[in-house]
């Protein structure tokens, strides 16, 4: 017995027209209908945080997160100023 083996080799051409149907699609985008953004379909739209008209996600902005932060820490004394204040 023989082992199991093609009888004639595949040719570049008949092996290329195989695989012309083996391609990357476009992804399904639509258009949000709160903001206008280009979004995923059946995906939260990251712009806005609509999801079917209804709000899911609190979007955090990045001015947001600053005048947070600067709410939130009081002013730090450094050995630094600390140092030049002594003199």
């Amino acid at each position: 017995m023989g082992a199991i083996a093609p009888v004639r080799r595949i040719s570049k051409t008949r092996k290329r027209k195989r695989r012309t149907h083996y391609k990357i699609e476009v992804p399904g985008m639509t258009l949000c209908p709160n903001c206008g953004e280009m979004k995923l379909a059946h995906t939260v739209c990251k712009a806005c945080g609509y999801y079917d008209g209804r709000k899911v996600l609190e979007i955090k902005t990045k001015e947001a997160e600053e005048e947070k932060v600067e709410e939130a820490k009081p002013a730090k004394k450094t050995r630094r100023t600390t140092l030049k204040d002594a003199e």
